[in-house]
This record gives C-alpha cells, sequence and structure tokens, in this order.
C-alpha cells in the first residue's frame, strides 16, 4: 500500500493503524488534520517526503477531537515544525494535559497499552462557537458528541472537501454512517451532529475511519440522517 495517497486536489490521507490523519497542501504550506495514533512520527515524515515536503512545511494542525488516535503525534510536531495548533475549547484541557481524559474502551483501550497515550501539547488557537475560520480556506464546524469538542472541517476546494473527523465514518460500500460510538461521548448528540453536516455541501468526504468518499458524498450524508431523524 502507498504510505499516503491523494484523495483529490492536493489533499492526502496517511493511514496509521485504524485511523487515518490527513494531510493539505496549501500555497502557505502543509496543514494536517489529526496526526494519527502516537510513536509514527517517522511515518508523517515520510508522507511528506512522498509530497517533497519536510516537516518544515507544516504550518498548522488542526484537531478534529482529543482522543489519543488522533493526537498522538501532535507534540512532537508542534515542537519539530513550529506550526500551529488548533482544537476547540471544550476539549483542549485534555489535550494540553490539564485534565484526564476518558479512560479508553475496547480497541483504544488495547492500543493504549500498546503503543502509550499522547503527549500532552500546547495549544495556539482555541476553536470557539457553532462556526469559524482558524485558517484561510478552512470552515470550523463544531459537531459535538464523539466528544463535547470535536470539530469537523469543510475546506473551499474542488466542490468542498469535508474533514468529518469521527462524526461518521465511510462504510466500504460508499455510504456513511456515524464514527465510533463505542467512545463517544454522547452518541445521541452525535448524531445530530451528523444530521447538521448535511445541511452543508461538499463533494468529497474524508474520515477519521473508514473510506473516502466522492462524488456530491453530502448526499451519502442526507440519506443518513433521512433514515435516522
Amino acid at each position: 500500500m502507498a504510505p499516503v495517497r491523494e484523495v483529490v486536489d492536493g489533499v492526502f490521507e496517511l493511514s496509521l493503524g485504524f485511523v487515518n490523519m490527513h494531510l493539505v497542501v496549501t500555497d502557505d504550506g502543509v496543514v494536517l488534520v489529526d496526526t494519527g495514533l502516537p510513536r509514527n512520527a517517522k511515518r508523517i515524515d515520510r508522507a511528506l517526503a512522498g509530497l517533497r515536503k519536510q516537516i518544515g512545511d507544516v504550518t498548522a494542525v488542526l484537531l478534529t477531537h482529543h482522543h489519543f488516535d488522533h493526537v498522538g503525534n501532535v507534540a512532537d510536531v508542534r515542537r519539530r515544525s513550529g506550526a500551529r495548533v488548533f482544537a476547540h475549547a471544550a476539549d483542549a484541557a485534555i489535550i494540553t494535559g490539564g485534565i484526564t481524559g476518558p479512560e479508553p474502551k475496547g480497541l483504544a483501550k488495547l492500543a493504549t497499552r500498546l503503543i502509550g497515550r499522547a503527549e500532552p501539547t500546547k495549544l495556539d488557537q482555541l476553536i470557539t462557537g457553532e462556526q469559524s475560520e482558524p485558517l484561510a480556506g478552512f470552515t470550523a464546524l463544531h459537531t459535538p458528541g464523539h466528544t463535547r469538542g470535536h470539530v469537523s472541517f469543510l475546506l473551499d476546494r474542488a466542490g468542498g472537501i469535508l474533514f468529518a473527523g469521527d462524526t461518521a465514518s465511510g462504510t466500504k460500500d460508499g455510504k456513511v454512517t456515524l464514527g465510533p460510538t463505542q467512545v463517544s461521548a454522547d452518541p445521541a448528540e452525535q448524531g445530530r451532529s451528523l444530521a447538521k453536516l448535511a445541511t452543508f455541501d461538499f463533494d468529497h468526504a474524508v474520515f477519521g475511519h473508514g473510506k473516502a468518499v466522492s462524488g456530491h458524498a453530502v448526499e451519502r450524508f442526507r440519506e443518513y440522517a433521512a433514515d435516522h431523524g
């Protein structure tokens, strides 16, 4: 399997174990959406090298939420690149190590035993409110449920690209379902957040877990919302 694959127009997906992270090439540098499981810094470096980039080209990291499989390498990336790190205020204290998050369950619990917890890191900017623009071209959408401070990001490129994080997942047959609910703070609220995403317009969607969807991807979200409304 290729270490990194282009989903669409400068947006690349890197699978680190059971989770995906994404690299977005912009005019101002590389933006990472999440950073995968801990101890994968070298794989991130290799992915960047495959794009003829290096760690110093990373200018920003957008975190969808505090779970260790999404923030696993953010401290290392921030330290080595000087990138600015963004996360929602409601998840901030766990990411910075101010408080301990909920104990992992299931596969996440096993992975934590094998790999270890994510190193805490400082945050450079907090995302607040329902909708904001943390970086040019990116809209942050507060999508609570999986965690209180879960954020999905909408990139204004190629008809719209949604970074759904763990609010939703892509199935093998090209449909959309809820992201992993066994570790969700509030699955019902997560469902409402998925329905909220269905009110936007985007052609492509990528996920923390599951297969990317292209071709008026919002319709898959609307189908799920209609079936589970």
